[in-house]
């Protein structure tokens, strides 16, 4: 007999599968089409069972993958969330900006998006768009810093890295009290619920209003991200004691979570059909990072706080009825810049000039106009730098160093530096080049106590000052 949220994830998925047909034909209608960014927060390479996830299904997600194009080769920006978030809005690499530098961001630091710089909401608000952000933000801190000063018309949602799914708090850290974290735009507001459920409430109310204009609409999703609390365990977040709850959690737990936020979107998605704009909306389902301690990464090395393949690769999928091939897998290497110039290009816009993308626009690989493109990327944290070029991909860790060959090993565990040496150098140099044109990291953006507590919560060494 099927549980109650058995038969709603099923009931979602049956939604889901009939809103996104894979047969429909016919070039999408709109000139300028909505587009709906579905961010999850710490959802590994292998959380999605379309992706390898071998205990529990997630039937909607599956589905729109199904609809649409799943990579298998994309990349976050970084290992943790607020500098990949920093690349998403703006396009660029996130070392570019102050704010970028810190892994992530902590509660009270001094830096934040500048709300003068040009950005994702901002560039499609100026292109005839209303922006919405439902969810996360984690780009700096009211009053300097916020949503509303970057392009976005409205919020709902919260400021920081985290938040309590039930009582809708950030913290505590430290035995330092936790405070209420939910907005409504630049305003403190209570709300009863489970935060995955809120969020998709408010996406589907941004979905169904009329209005001659397209919309953008940001759903960040907090979900998997800590505290652990599935939509059942209300009574048991009741005690909890820290924020990062490294003493909770389980598989059972973050499959809830996981099977949760997969429903939510099937909800988010049942309303686009039910308005008569499906097959209108430009739809990207995505993750911040790697996943951490219930995440499934097989075969990849590494979780989130690594630039290892298990901290940066990350589930994908694009849907856009019409214009875009269904049932497709692509291996073309993507970056959460790459977002930036993809989305601005469906919508018929430009990036500023003064502020020009080091993401690519991937719409013509994914329309097979063109072969898959070539290219290097490059990562650096506090702790790692890392850089790819086809096939290869340079790793420092400390003062180690290596080389993998991500078809020979996927796992990263064979270290080819000695036996490519030229190889091995030219990346290398590549990442010296690339890092030479990035602000360095200041003392005020290293690792402070609340990062050491996010260490402890992963069971890692805290790191030493």
């Amino acid at each position: 007999m099927l549980t109650r949220r058995e038969f709603l994830v099923a009931s979602a998925a049956i939604t889901a599968s009939t809103a996104f047909d894979a047969s429909a034909q016919g070039p999408a209608s709109r000139s300028k089409p909505n587009i709906l960014f579905i961010l999850a927060d710490d959802l590994g390479w292998g959380d999605l069972s379309c992706y390898g996830r071998p205990d529990y299904k997630t039937p909607v997600l599956d589905d729109l993958a199904s609809a649409g194009i799943r990579f298998r080769q994309a990349y976050a920006n970084s290992s943790t969330c607020s500098p990949t978030r920093v690349a998403l809005i703006t396009g660029r690499y996130q070392n570019r900006l102050q704010v970028g530098l810190y892994d992530p961001l902590p509660g009270g630091a001094p830096a934040g998006l500048p709300p003068q710089h040009p950005t994702l909401p901002s560039l499609l608000k100026a292109a005839g768009y209303r922006t919405a952000l439902v969810g996360k933000w984690h780009l700096g801190f009211l009053p300097v810093f916020g949503p509303l000063k970057s392009g976005y018309d409205e919020f709902f949602g919260f400021m920081g890295g985290g938040m309590t799914y039930f009582t809708h708090k950030s913290g505590p850290f430290l035995g330092v009290p936790a405070i209420p974290a939910l907005n409504e735009g630049e305003a403190r507001v209570e709300r009863e619920g489970y935060a995955t459920d809120l969020f998709a409430d408010r996406a589907i109310e941004v979905i169904k209003r009329t209005d001659p204009k397209p919309f953008f609409l940001s759903l960040h999703f907090n979900a998997p991200h800590w505290p652990w609390e599935g939509p059942q365990d209300q009574a048991q977040a009741a005690g909890l004691r820290e924020m990062a709850h490294y003493e909770g959690g389980s598989p059972r737990i973050f499959r809830a979570m996981v099977e949760s936020m997969d429903a939510a979107v099937g909800r988010v998605l049942k309303a686009l059909e039910a308005t008569g704009r499906a097959r209108d909306t430009l739809i990207v389902f995505t993750s911040d990072n790697g996943g951490e301690r219930y995440s499934y990464h097989w075969p990849l090395r590494g979780e989130k706080g690594f630039l290892w393949e298990g901290g940066i690769r990350v589930p994908a999928i694009v849907v856009w009825r019409g214009t875009l091939p269904a049932a497709k897998t692509v291996t073309q290497l993507a970056m959460s810049m790459d977002w930036l110039p993809t989305l601005l290009s469906a919508a018929g816009a430009r990036p500023d000039p003064a502020y020009p993308p080091d993401g690519i626009d991937l719409l013509p690989v994914l329309r097979g106009q063109v072969p898959e493109i070539q290219r290097e990327v490059f990562w650096r944290t506090q702790d790692m730098m890392a850089a790819r070029k086809g096939d290869w991909k340079y790793v420092r860790s400390g003062s180690a160093e290596y080389l993998a060959n991500l078809v020979e090993d996927e796992t990263e565990n064979a270290n080819f530096r000695l036996k490519n040496t030229a190889v091995f150098e030219q990346l290398k140099r590549a990442y010296e080049g690339w890092d030479r044109q990035m602000l360095p990291i200041p003392p005020e953006a290293k690792r402070g106590p609340w990062e050491d507590q996010v260490h402890r919560a992963r069971n890692l060494e805290p790191v030493k000052r």
